[in-house]
């Protein structure tokens, strides 16, 4: 096969701090050895994609024209991101296609013509070479829209309860829990038997999940949203939190609620409890300080989540159960639901940007590479 044109999503900082997002045709080689050429039909736009694509830059002020976007990016936000100025990074985790083309090793070629998912890094484009050991074949009964968002929530959510695990927790609390990603988990934590506190933004969001059959929901909006997060808490033993909020001081309230819930009935100390108290930050969908109000004692933990390093941590014997529980349950448990689809050439529109950027919880968006 010989080579092929599409266009291919790229972002690009320069040293003026101005963020240029555009549309460019790339030439794709021929596959060769382990290597396979798809054709993407269906990409997700997660929080961790927006990080790179447009991160904290003035969208909303940002010039557009045909399939191109600039923006201004924030003083701090540019040194920050030093190592990447000048270079026009790919956008996109991960995507669902098909096999149009392969190199002549025996697993690339086992490929062929196969609908996959994979984890290339720039799935917002047309064609895509990837190593074949990043595909996975999808069941004939599954398309590409089901198969698109196979990786980054469900084996976030998976590795949320794996971690819980390995720490020797027995409960969770999250955070953003309407999301894509906390449905999930809901459906996980009912399936193993796992006490999860869900914490929301909005009496709509409350209603998603209790129509799930989650058992606590709370409202952090709520006037009583602390006195009913420590009840909760006291009566799951959920000392593990992850929070998909970063800034601001969820975090914080989490821990303090984890800590008056564990020295109930308990005899005074000014260490406070000796009950372990852990909160993971995962996301950013507050991109400010994460501000701490010490009123949880000396036995806690606050740390950052990032499913990477997880998944190398665990090793390959829990990932590939993981990998195995999400191919089994793509279409119940691990199913996405996506408010709008974006062709991929409109994807640069201001109305487009506006759109999926606002980073709604609960509204996913799927890009369409070749229409």
């Amino acid at each position: 096969m010989s080579d092929v044109k599409g266009l291919q999503l790229l972002s690009t900082l320069g040293e003026d701090g101005l963020l240029t997002v555009e549309l460019v045709e790339q030439t794709v080689p021929a596959p060769k050895g382990r290597e396979v050429l798809i054709r993407m039909e269906a990409a997700p736009i997660n929080p961790s994609d927006l990080g790179l694509l447009f991160g904290p830059a003035d969208v909303e002020n940002a010039e557009y024209s045909e399939g191109r976007l600039v923006a201004r990016m924030p003083e701090g936000a540019v040194r920050a991101m030093k190592a990447r100025i000048g270079e026009a990074m790919p956008v996109g985790n991960e995507g669902a296609g098909t096999v149009i083309a392969a190199g002549d090793a025996p697993e690339a070629q086992a490929l062929l013509n196969r609908r996959v998912t994979c984890l290339p890094g720039g799935a917002y484009a047309q064609y895509r070479l990837v190593d074949a050991g990043a595909c996975v074949a999808l069941p004939d009964h599954v398309s590409a829209e089901q198969g698109a968002s196979a990786f980054v929530n469900p084996l976030t959510s998976l590795g949320f309860t794996e971690t819980m695990k390995l720490e020797g927790f027995t409960g969770l609390v999250h955070t953003a829990a309407a999301s894509n990603l906390g449905q999930m988990l809901v459906k996980i934590c009912q399936e193993d038997g796992i006490p999860l506190v869900n914490i929301v933004r909005s009496a709509a969001q409350e209603k998603i999940l209790r129509d799930l059959g989650a058992q606590y929901v709370l409202d952090s909006t709520a006037p009583d949203f602390m006195p009913k997060l420590i009840d909760a808490i006291a009566e799951t033993k959920a000392m593990l939190g992850f929070d998909a909020i970063g800034g601001g001081t969820l975090a914080g309230q989490i821990l303090t609620a984890m800590e008056a819930a564990a020295s109930r009935g308990a005899a005074y100390s000014r260490y406070g409890s000796s009950t372990p108290k852990k909160v993971y930050i995962y996301g950013a969908l507050d991109l400010g300080p994460t501000v701490l109000n010490r009123a949880f004692g000396l036995t806690w933990d606050l740390a950052g989540w990032l499913l990477t390093p997880f998944m190398a941590k665990a090793g390959p014997e829990i990932v590939g159960r993981m990998r195995a529980r999400v191919m089994d349950n793509i279409t119940t448990t691990f199913a996405s639901h996506y408010k709008a689809r974006v062709p991929l050439k409109d994807i640069l529109t201001r109305e487009a940007v506006l759109e999926y950027n606002a980073r709604r919880t609960g509204e996913k968006y799927l890009i369409l590479p070749n229409g």
